[in-house]
């Protein structure tokens, strides 16, 4: 069973910025797409960013392009988010994701992942 723990919410000021983490266990391959996605109170979840299995290749929301990165450290079963320049309308509850089955080219869908963290806190002031 794939377990996935996120980490580096918290609350800061609009310009400010956060890293989020996500430590990832339960699988011996790193060969998997992983994923962020946040939820605002009442609205749906929606994907942020994502990123190919080798960190080949990124996604991003065009809400947040330009100011988030995604990368990985496979060694370390490790998924970021860099969060920069942060608005108020990022405040939301930030879930990682992990895909299912390895080698995937679809990235963006709440159907493309099996497996979600417990998720994170960012709150931004303004």
């Amino acid at each position: 069973q794939v377990q996935l723990v996120e980490s580096g919410g918290g609350l800061v000021q609009a310009g400010g910025s956060l890293r989020l983490s996500c430590a990832s266990s339960g699988r011996t391959s790193s060969a998997y797409g992983m994923g962020w996605f946040r939820q605002a109170p009442g609205k749906e979840r929606e994907f942020v960013a994502a990123i190919s299995w080798r960190g080949t290749y990124t996604y991003y929301a065009d809400s947040v392009k330009g100011r988030f990165t995604i990368s990985r450290d496979n060694a370390k079963n490790t998924v970021y988010l860099q969060m920069n320049s942060l608005k108020p309308e990022d405040t939301a509850v930030y879930y990682c994701a992990a895909q299912p089955r390895p080698y995937s080219s679809s990235y963006e869908a709440i159907s493309d992942y099996a497996y979600w963290g417990q998720g994170t806190q960012v709150t931004v002031s303004s």
